[in-house]
């Protein structure tokens, strides 16, 4: 009777453990991703979570900042799954790191930078010659060209303009784009620079002027698991669907532009 009762609790314990385990894999194959993205897309993350669970069965939980700030908390051990970053050098910086493998790097989106002003005081640039003249007295707003990305890209732009010295010291630099956005959305700017998908998600601002593509910056996003999540089916399906056809459609209606 003892052995009866010992084999009869064995098989209960081996049956509940099977459960488990079974339970273990079902989670660990539609877990929750935790996509670490650029401030930029933050308003595609609307459109874009609704439609990864759909086709994939995978549920994301976007984490959205400047890509520097992204780049330094998956460096100090954020929980990761996958990077999309709104330039090259974060994302070399990582897999300097050994954070990313340089092989799972995938360029995904490309964007261009616009100059936007409130819209309750719009305002009309045709080119460097008046861009001046437009900002007046009044601060420019672009994300921190020390690190963020959207900020060095502005940079880059107005020195290629011969514009960078007038403004150097006028600058209301912010922590991201969406922030700098933010500063000329309630007027505190009279201008600001930031992309051409900033400014489509935005019914407070106006494109004052769109320099013309010689001029402008190439700007790159590009998209990559972390090592410690890499090798999981999971992540690499979702890899797949950031570049298919369904996700660029997404991106393109929300002002970026599929590679």
């Amino acid at each position: 009777m003892k052995i009866r009762r010992f084999s009869l609790i064995t098989a209960i314990l081996i049956v509940g453990l099977l459960s488990l385990i079974g339970r273990g894999t079902a989670t660990a194959e539609g877990r929750d991703v935790r996509l670490f993205a650029a401030a930029s897309t933050a308003s595609v993350m609307t459109d874009l979570v609704p439609l990864a669970l759909e086709r994939t069965g995978l549920r994301i939980i976007p984490v959205t900042a400047a890509t520097s700030a992204l780049a330094r908390q998956i460096k100090a051990g954020a929980p990761a799954d996958i990077f999309i970053a709104a330039n090259q050098a974060w994302m070399d910086n990582l897999i300097s790191d050994d954070v990313i493998a340089a092989e799972d790097v995938r360029p995904l989106i490309g964007n261009r930078l616009v100059v936007v002003s409130p819209s309750f005081e719009a305002r009309t640039i045709s080119g460097p010659a008046n861009f001046l003249s437009a900002l007046g007295t009044g601060r420019l707003a672009l994300a921190d060209p020390r690190a963020v990305p959207a900020g060095q890209y502005a940079k880059s732009l107005l020195s290629g303009l011969d514009l960078w010295e007038d403004v150097a010291g006028r600058l209301a630099p912010a922590a991201n784009v969406r922030a700098a956005l933010a500063l000329v959305e309630r007027g505190a700017t009279p201008l600001g620079i930031v992309y051409e998908s900033d400014a489509k998600a935005s019914s407070a601002v106006t494109v004052a002027w769109t320099p013309s593509s010689t001029v402008q910056p190439k700007i790159v996003y590009t998209a990559a698991p972390t090592k410690a999540a890499r090798e999981a089916p999971a992540i690499a399906r979702l890899m797949r669907f950031l570049v298919s056809g369904e996700s660029m459609a997404v991106f393109k209606a929300h002002g970026f532009r599929p590679l």
